[in-house]
């Protein structure tokens, strides 16, 4: 139940190495490591069982592999009166063990008699092998690959039994029903295949990238009303590449539904995946995923329909080493692989490094959500740095000969004098010779008086530096390069490096663009840059397109809510305009609006003299001439009433 390893070199291939645990009771876990091995080892006291090299393990390395069912064997073990020739391919087929190759043949190797059984290459595949499914029932092998086909194969007389097209693209997984009828395959879509007529039966949406496992969850429907036809009402569950969901699936009988009925949700992406199978609707599955980041999480939920929410594990387990002394710091063991036990309440845990596993059975504790194992495998077997370097003689040089510096021909390097020992020194000193001096006292006591240069990078050595990187793998190197914000630096920098580091260079690019957010940024600078530079060489490469795959994923995939931000950017812009006009509307007074020019008829008591009134400071001028005139009218009136007062008087006294 392997999540199935794909090539190392393919970006769109599944990360983890293939692997599997034997059906008998898990008594073996085979593994097919990068340098074409493949090695057999005993779960139970954690010790390599068998090894095999095939002898085209350099040119054509494992790409997958399956364990044979165990139920063959209760199948054949009564007929034991076939004969040889007949017998041999079913009597011993649950000690087989197929093995994909990239170049598109399958090997049968069988573990107890620990040689290679057979070779299945004739009518079959022309490129990698991406799965391989056993069938429980007759023995028959199904096997997917990058040249579009499925092909059925006939153990017995190992060939061809049927070969159809299975997809546009490659088919990377396969997976059969539990009743044997009905074939699953998948690249970027899924299709259910009926295995009699080899006719679709049902599609479903897929994923965004190659899907790496395809796994049946139930035996039988939660819904056991109907009567059962082998299919319909079946969950089945689906990881890809580069995808943190594995989405479950439900084969229904109308053809209206093809999305997934639920998912649930992890760290990374899937690299090995073991389940225990539903066999009422009461039981729930218990999943095991194992993450590229090496950790595992384990669900357990009961499959009775759709949920929106995806799914959270109830359980994640990590490994790390104990971190003696106040300096050292724990640091982490990545997990394997993973596989439920028999009685589906322990857990075997596969960890630390391909050439030298450790295998373990791990209690399972249901009620802590986090568990973190403390584990020493400083003792297990790891090849020395010392044993990968040949040692470095020095020559033995005659007196007599010259030894050329590097440098421009015909200039030579400058000589430094040699200086005086500090015998020689202590012989002038008795001597009653001249004083030595300060340089000949700091030549004795070995003191270099140069100044010590910049550890930085020069800008000349940072294409240097860059092809060095990516070819020696060297994370310290490269991110002295590629943490630089200069543009012009970079720029130059992109357009000195050689053509044949470009590929490398998009695919280092390319890991860190999923790492951290702030990396991200400056990654995508050198991503730029180096599309606008080499796109003429880019374009002559006939197999760009699946090299720059992850690249297109994860821009499309980062891009995706572009336009909906944009939407979004534009109408918070109107809104905050239009809150900010009504509220300066609100602020401002409403001027006093007067007329600049009043006409009066002659007719009209008041007077009928024309004013401009410009500011408020002219209105104000012309209501103080108005009490201006208003007072002077009330002392003329005064000074007429005295008048006539005095003029009263003085009648009065001619009178008298």
């Amino acid at each position: 139940m392997a999540a199935g390893g794909g090539g190392v070199a393919d970006p769109l291939s599944p990360a983890g190495v293939p692997c599997a645990f034997s059906p008998q009771s898990q008594a073996y876990f085979a593994l097919a490591s990068t340098d074409g091995h493949l090695r057999v080892w005993e779960t139970a006291n954690n010790r390599l069982h068998q090894e095999y090299v095939p002898s085209a393990h350099l040119s054509g390395t494992c790409t997958c592999l399956a364990w044979a069912p165990a139920r063959l064997q209760a199948k054949e073990t009564p007929q034991r009166k076939k004969r040889k020739s007949e017998a041999i391919g079913t009597s011993n087929q649950t000690d087989l063990l197929a093995l994909g190759t990239a170049v598109g043949s399958i090997l049968l190797y069988s573990t107890v008699k620990g040689e290679l059984h057979s070779k299945l290459i004739s009518g079959g595949h022309d490129n990698k092998v991406n799965c391989i499914q056993w069938h429980q029932d007759n023995g028959y092998l199904y096997s997917c690959s990058d040249d579009k086909h499925i092909v059925e194969w006939n153990t017995q007389t190992c060939k061809v039994k049927c070969k159809w097209k299975g997809d546009n693209s490659s088919v990377s997984s396969l997976c059969i029903s539990p009743d044997g009828k009905m074939l699953l395959s998948a690249g970027r879509t899924i299709k259910l295949w009926v295995l009699e007529t080899k006719e679709i039966y049902r599609h479903f949406t897929g994923h965004a990238t190659p899907v790496s496992s395809l796994l049946f969850t139930t035996i039988r429907p939660p819904n056991e009303s109907q009567p059962f036809d082998g299919i319909t009402g079946l969950y089945f569950l689906s990881g890809a590449v580069h995808d943190r969901l594995l989405n479950v699936w439900q084969v229904r009988s109308e053809n209206k539904e093809k999305n997934a009925v639920m998912s649930f949700t992890v760290t990374d992406e899937p690299v090995y995946i073991d389940l225990t199978l539903s066999e009422n609707k009461e039981e729930p599955v218990k999943l095991a995923v194992v993450c590229k980041d090496g950790q595992v999480h384990l669900f357990e939920h009961i499959l009775n329909g759709y949920c929106k929410k995806p799914l959270t594990s109830n359980c994640t387990i990590q490994i790390a080493t104990p971190g003696k002394g106040k300096k050292s710091t724990p640091k982490p063991i990545p997990i394997l692989a993973a596989g439920f036990c028999s009685d589906k309440m322990s857990l075997l845990l596969v960890y630390g490094n391909w050439f030298q596993p450790t295998i373990e059975r791990v209690a399972l504790n249901s009620k802590e959500s986090h568990v973190c194992l403390v584990r020493d495998i400083s003792n297990c077997w790891a090849p020395k740095v010392e044993t990968a370097i040949t040692k470095v003689r020095t020559p033995v040089m005659n007196s007599e000969a010259k030894v050329l510096v590097p440098g421009i021909p015909g200039h030579q390097a400058a000589i430094k004098p040699a200086l005086p020992q500090t015998e020689e020194i202590e012989n002038k000193r008795k001597l009653g010779e001249n004083e030595v001096s300060i340089e000949e006292r700091l030549g004795a006591l070995d003191i270099d008086t140069r100044k010590e240069k910049d550890d930085l990078p020069q800008t000349n050595s940072f294409p240097v530096l860059l092809a060095q990187g990516l070819e020696s793998n060297d994370f310290e190197m490269l991110n002295k390069v590629l943490q630089t914000r200069n543009l012009n630096l970079i720029k130059r920098t992109v357009l000195r490096m050689p053509l044949h580091a470009v590929i490398p260079l998009l695919q280092e690019l390319t890991k860190r663009l999923q790492g951290h957010p702030n990396s991200a940024v400056l990654m995508v600078q050198w991503l730029k840059c180096v599309l606008t530079v080499h796109a003429s060489y880019l374009s002559t490469l006939p197999d760009l397109v699946p090299q720059l795959g992850t690249l297109y994923q994860l821009m499309e995939s980062r891009v995706k809510t572009f336009q909906k931000l944009s939407h979004l950017h534009g109408k918070l812009i109107l809104l905050i305009t239009q809150v900010t006009a009504s509220e300066k509307t609100k602020g401002t007074t409403c001027p006093a609006q007067k007329a600049k020019l009043v006409y009066e008829e002659e007719s009209s008591e008041e007077e009928s003299d024309d004013e401009i009134a410009d500011k408020d400071s002219d209105e104000n001028w012309d209501e103080e001439d108005e009490e201006e005139k208003e007072s002077i009218k009330d002392e003329d009136v005064d000074e007429e009433n005295e008048e006539e007062d005095e003029d009263t008087e003085e009648k009065d006294e001619e009178n008298v």
